[in-house]
């Protein structure tokens, strides 16, 4: 299956622009991958330059947030299969929005989240109820 993953408050904690703190997503997603699915990285972030405008103080501001949530996949050697869009779907679609048999995103319907004050204030996915869900087992 094609699996598109939403990042923040979905692998990790909400605490952007900086990537926030773990919860549980890494193992689920490594036995994903392990188990033949593709995953996507479905997210709001960018990495984009922009002038900002502040009591007539023009500015330029330039992150790289999507690259930051890419690197997490690497430094967790996770492989993402896309990127905010499914590679294969352009041979049948020009659609943006990406192809997947499976969306976890913690804004989602049905997804099931956790509340933990101690990590975050704000809720968060439950990856021990997704994995239960997919029928994962963790390594």
């Amino acid at each position: 299956m094609i699996i598109a993953v939403d990042f923040d408050g979905t692998c990790v904690t909400h605490d952007f622009p900086k990537v926030g703190k773990d919860i549980g997503a890494v193992p689920v997603l490594k036995a994903l991958v392990r188990n033949g699915h593709q995953l996507i990285l479905w997210t709001m972030r960018s990495d984009k330059t922009k002038v900002e405008s502040e009591d007539y103080n023009i500015h330029n501001v330039a992150d790289a947030y999507l690259s930051h949530a890419v690197n997490w996949f690497k430094e967790n050697e996770i492989e993402l299969f896309g990127i905010n869009n499914n590679p294969t779907q352009s041979k049948w679609t020009e659609s943006p929005k990406a192809y997947a048999q499976i969306y976890i995103d913690d804004a989602a319907l049905g997804c099931p989240l956790k509340y933990n004050s101690e990590i975050s204030d704000k809720p968060f996915a439950d990856w021990d109820a997704i994995a239960k869900e997919l029928g994962i087992e963790t390594i």
